[in-house]
């Protein structure tokens, strides 16, 4: 573990971050989660939603950061964080959201989280007493468990598309 390095990325980090987004949500949600994906609408997902340009904007945008966690060269886990965008009628302008928390499969339950985490909440609230808002899905118990760690609570749920399935995804908040 004391190899592991967690670092902010940087805008030449899009095409990593691309790849690794790709894979960590195939392993969470189609391969240990078994979420009945169609093929074609899993695919188009991933293209809109973790295509090299879309964290190529993401990492330049001032209101966004991104960190990765790395083993030598290869990129292992990555987190984002920026403004809250989730649908809850008392979400307010200026609050934070965690957007993406996501480790490769070999990482998981070595109790590196936390070490993200903390980095993630040092950029999002360093002043503490900032609103913070997380979207999990529904069937992710260990991540919700994960989250009530740090003080997110349940408050509310939404719809996340992948293609034509629409998941069930609890929105948790702090503050």
């Amino acid at each position: 573990m004391e190899d592991l390095v967690i670092r902010v990325a940087r805008p030449g980090d899009a095409e990593t971050l691309s790849v690794l987004a790709r894979t960590t949500f195939v392993e969470t949600f189609v391969a240990d989660f078994a979420l009945p994906y169609p093929e074609e609408d899993l695919a188009h997902f991933l293209e809109a939603s973790y295509a090299p340009e879309v964290f190529a904007r993401a990492l330049v945008d001032p209101t966004r950061r991104l960190w990765l966690v790395e083993r030598g060269s290869r990129a292992l886990g990555y987190a984002s964080a920026g403004n809250n965008g989730l649908p809850h009628p008392e979400a307010r302008p200026g609050e934070g959201e965690l957007k993406s928390f996501y480790f490769q499969r070999e990482l998981q339950g070595l109790g590196l989280a936390p070490r993200l985490m903390d980095a993630v909440l040092a950029w999002l609230d360093p002043q503490g007493g900032r609103r913070l808002w997380i979207g999990v899905w529904s069937g992710n118990v260990r991540a919700q468990r994960f989250y009530a760690r740090y003080g997110f609570q349940h408050v509310g749920e939404y719809e996340f598309p992948v293609g034509r399935v629409r998941d069930r995804e609890f929105i948790l908040r702090r503050g």
